[in-house]
């Protein structure tokens, strides 16, 4: 049974559905109404964000009408293989529904990439097991530094960003060093679902390197595929939800989050923090 029939076949009332696709998009706006239309219908909750690079969202609602939305999304151009992600609740996730025209899907500030052409090489699991196992291979974290404290994977680059859209910033720094050196390496990049580190890759090819590679659904795909005898994964990975952190199997970690600054400690650990929401990690006892 996959993830959806699995979440089909739940007992839950809520079907999770955390989804995205970079494709050209002609009229956002057109699409952005047609969703208002449809998802009122439905009565579905949670936030879709259409750009005329793709869509990018999270929606909540009954296991019927989350597939009459999927089925929906997948009609749009370019969104036959739209990425879905399942889950279930007890509860109503989401307050009300949203759906955002933006300039981007996920905000990296650069301009005119073309994810949907020219992002780097989905990867499954035992691939990049081996493509990261390779010495030569450089290994980047697309995630902010707050995600890569709670784990990341070996010999990961932490860039330590404090948001997305830092990222080129501090790549076109790395790159000018490896061109220094005259390196070209193979590049594998990660991040927790697939967006983040989809939009970086077409960065990173736009910089003019080629091997340019990526982990095909995430973390989050890879802790729930592979064993954890074969796991190249070190700690737990940080999710925008209540549960915080998750582990291999996607079993839920033991961290909470700071009431003060939003950041996720271990349950156990004494800590005190920057109130302000200045972003200080670790926190500190």
């Amino acid at each position: 049974m996959n993830a959806y029939s699995a979440a089909m076949s739940d007992t839950a009332p809520f079907t999770v559905a955390a989804l995205y696709r970079f494709a050209t998009f002609d009229d956002p706006q057109g699409i952005a109404a047609d969703l208002r239309t449809l998802c009122g219908a439905l009565d579905m909750r949670g936030t879709l964000i259409v750009a005329g690079e793709g869509i990018n969202g999270t929606v909540a609602g009954r296991a019927d009408a989350i597939t009459a939305l999927i089925d929906h999304l997948r009609q749009l151009p370019g969104c036959a293989d739209l990425d879905v992600k399942y889950a279930t609740a007890q509860a109503a996730p989401f307050a009300r529904m949203k759906v955002k025209v933006k300039r981007e899907i996920v905000t990296l500030g650069v301009g005119d990439l073309d994810p949907a052409n020219q992002a780097g090489t989905h990867l499954d699991p035992a691939d990049w097991n081996a493509l990261i196992a390779d010495p030569d291979t450089i290994v980047i974290d697309t995630r902010n530094a707050y995600e890569v404290a709670v784990g990341t994977f070996d010999r990961a680059i932490d860039p330590g960003t404090r948001a997305f859209r830092d990222f080129p910033g501090w790549f076109d720094a790395f790159a000018a060093d490896l061109k220094a050196q005259g390196r070209s390496p193979k590049i594998a990049m990660f991040c927790t679902g697939g967006i983040r580190c989809e939009k970086s890759t077409a960065l990173v090819k736009s910089r003019g390197f080629d091997d340019v590679f990526h982990l095909k659904g995430g973390i989050l795909r890879y802790l729930e595929e592979m064993p954890e005898g074969d796991s190249r994964w070190q700690g737990d990975c940080y999710v925008f939800d209540e549960r915080v952190a998750v582990g291999h199997g996607l079993k839920v970690g033991d961290y909470v989050t700071c009431r003060a600054c939003g950041l996720p400690y271990p349950r156990d650990a004494a800590h005190a923090c920057a109130a302000d929401g200045s972003g200080v990690w670790p926190h500190r006892g």
